[in-house]
């Protein structure tokens, strides 16, 4: 069992995969600090917007115009946070948009460039087969 499992581990597939993972934690990170520390600070100097405060007190009991202090107070349904994961998570999906169209771009290039292959002499003799068959049936 021990030596299946590291047979699986060590496919091409799995190890690519685990590397993408990293990547993408790695680049979710970089994002989310594009997002609240660039782009929210910028909106926030335009408009006077700070979403990162943006929640509503869930009971009576939370006082305090701070997100992190009014959560030490009691329930807080923070509407300025998922506002920030949501603009995070369409800034990583226009970026894999663009990676993936970029690839695909270059799949195309690639493919346009090789010839196809020649027809086998046996395809050749069964498409000459059915094409008189065809005339023979019109």
């Amino acid at each position: 069992m021990l030596e299946e499992f590291k047979k699986f581990a060590l496919k091409g597939n799995v190890v690519d995969l685990a590397i993408g993972v990293i990547i993408g934690a790695a680049f979710g990170k970089i994002v989310e600090s594009l997002v609240s520390d660039v782009i929210m600070p910028f909106f926030g100097a335009l408009g006077g917007l700070d979403f990162s405060n943006y929640f509503f007190g869930l009971n009576s009991s939370v006082t305090s115009p701070v997100l992190d202090d009014a959560k030490k107070q009691g329930a807080v349904l923070a509407y300025g946070s998922f506002a920030t994961a949501a603009i995070n998570f369409l800034i990583i999906a226009f970026v894999l948009f663009l990676v993936v169209k970029g690839l695909n771009k270059l799949q195309r290039k690639e493919a346009a460039k090789e010839p196809p292959p020649p027809p086998k002499a046996e395809d050749v003799v069964l498409l000459t087969e059915i094409r008189d068959l065809l005339k023979a049936k019109a």
